[in-house]
């Protein structure tokens, strides 16, 4: 059996024999120099890591694969060739010992920058090169990050202020950064390169793509959502990340941010603490999820509360919280359980309030049902540009799950359900804005009576882009006060005064 190669370790495509076989196995010696015929045959390959590292170790050192960060230098620049270099010098010399150092991960980092930082000095002497301290710093940085995480994108995963990665194939990688999308200097070598960090993505978490499943939806470890759609549903591989905020924003924060007015923040409470049923609707990117995990901090800590999630986002600080989370099909294609799945077995559950992280399809109806039948207090998302469409939205939603209803009756389900819509919008300048918030005062005759009670004014935009407007009351009082009067709670009506700072 051939010695697995570094690459190959680190995909995770190896047998437990041959993992077992390569751990057992003495060293071989070195075959003598004139020996001929001693090159070992380079096996077919039967993944997207096993095919990547064949033909790194058959490409030019002009052209190497492994080129995956450029900061201003070509492909066949001094230091990408000292890089490949490098680290064919650590696949051909590495001890077991630095191997075992290897397989710790993210634990041994600096450690094994060290086993890098040696053999970098190994070969700068051998090979009389000279460069700079911060160039050898950025090298042993990038091999790290090839060996132990996902090569390029590392230093993009570990920027906070990165919301959003966009990989629209091996050389043009975007990211969304304040609101605003700008084109990085990174870049992978190849489409192979990139195959090879996608393989490395999808393994820890038993997923896969190919030819015959070309598109995956997974989140990570630290819960970012990744899209990976490759060819033939592409031109190229293409690959979306949306990150996971490490520290979940509080409505104060929002405030600060201007998502909001401090009156509406003040109204917003006490529609959760009344178990007001609510919605959020906005475009995609708008922030929908960051508004509906702020609204939920107001909810009693005496409550059950059940999540239902794609991805699980949501960072509840109550203690009493039981998160669901979909699961898609198998490689069978079978075994998929679905969020209208999960939102009919969480009311077996005894919940108090159920938050569905978005309603898309199906699962709106028995959503619906939910809020009608005592689970007041729910919240939940779905996607549209204004408080209008999105009654139109459940009301499509609510059809696909298949019951042939007349139209008012679904109506008259959406109008008794939905108490306040949240529009959330992102403005031009990048910035997040709850730009309505409206009350659904229900039916006459076939429409669904709307009401707006706060929404944001643009004045105009200022000479660097920036969107400067102010939020106002509509000076009119929701229908539905008797709700705060039952569930005790009180907050001064003064907050629908036209003439209040909002």
């Amino acid at each position: 059996m051939r010695p697995l190669s570094l690459l190959e370790r680190l995909s995770g495509n190896v047998s437990e024999q041959q993992k077992h076989a390569e751990r057992t196995a003495a060293k071989p010696p070195a075959p003598p120099q004139n020996s001929p015929n001693t090159a070992t045959p380079i096996a077919k390959p039967d993944s997207y890591s096993q095919r990547y590292e064949q033909q790194r170790v058959e490409l030019p050192v002009e052209a190497s694969a492994f080129a995956g960060r450029h900061t201003g230098a070509n492909p066949g620049s001094a230091i990408q060739q000292l890089k490949l270099a490098i680290h064919r010098r650590i696949v051909d010399e590495m001890t077991p010992e630095e191997e075992r150092l290897l397989l710790q991960g993210e634990g041994a980092r600096e450690q094994i920058k060290n086993v890098i930082s040696a053999y970098s000095t190994r070969e700068l002497t051998d090979n009389s090169s000279v460069i700079t301290r911060a160039e050898r710093s950025q090298l042993i940085d990038d091999i790290c990050n090839e060996l132990l995480g996902l090569g390029p994108l590392e230093p993009l995963l570990k920027d906070d202020s990165i919301s959003e990665i966009m990989i629209n194939g091996p050389k043009d990688i975007f990211i969304e950064q304040k609101g605003k999308l700008r084109l990085t200097d990174i870049k992978f070598y190849d489409d192979v390169h990139l195959m090879s960090i996608i393989e490395r993505i999808l393994t820890p978490l038993g997923r896969r793509v190919d030819e015959s499943s070309p598109l995956v939806d997974a989140r990570l470890a630290d819960g970012s959502r990744v899209n990976i759609i490759i060819p033939p549903l592409s031109v190229g591989p293409v690959v979306t990340i949306r990150k996971f905020s490490k520290t979940a924003l509080g409505v104060n924060d929002l405030v600060k941010f201007g998502t909001l007015s401090e009156n509406m923040a003040t109204f917003l409470e006490a529609c959760v603490r009344a178990r007001l049923n609510i919605l959020v609707s906005g475009g995609t990117g708008s922030g929908k999820t960051t508004t509906l995990n702020a609204l939920s901090s107001f909810i009693p800590a005496t409550d059950r509360i059940i999540t239902i999630e794609d991805a699980a986002e949501l960072k509840l600080q109550q203690k009493h919280v039981v998160t669901l989370e979909a699961r898609p099909a198998n490689l069978e294609g079978t075994g998929a359980i679905t969020i209208r799945d999960l939102v009919r077995n969480a009311l077996r559950m005894r919940p108090d309030r159920i938050i569905v992280g978005e309603v898309r399809s199906g699962e709106a109806l028995d959503m619906l049902q939910a809020m009608n039948t005592g689970h007041d207090g729910s919240l939940t998302t779905a996607h549209a540009n204004t408080p209008r469409d999105v009654l139109s939205r459940l009301e499509t939603m609510v059809l696909m799950a298949g019951m042939e209803l007349p139209v008012k009756a679904v109506r008259t389900q959406v109008s008794s359900a939905i108490d306040l819509i949240l529009q959330q919008s992102r403005i031009r300048d990048g910035s997040r804005k709850i730009t309505h918030i409206t009350e659904v005062q229900g039916m006459e005759g076939d429409t669904i009576i709307l009401q707006d009670l706060f929404r944001y004014v643009q004045d105009y935009i200022d000479e660097h882009g920036k969107s400067i407007g102010h939020y106002e009351a509509s000076g009119l009082q929701p229908n539905f006060m008797d709700k705060f009067q039952m569930n005790g709670v009180e907050f001064p009506r003064a907050l629908f005064n036209r003439n209040e700072n909002n």
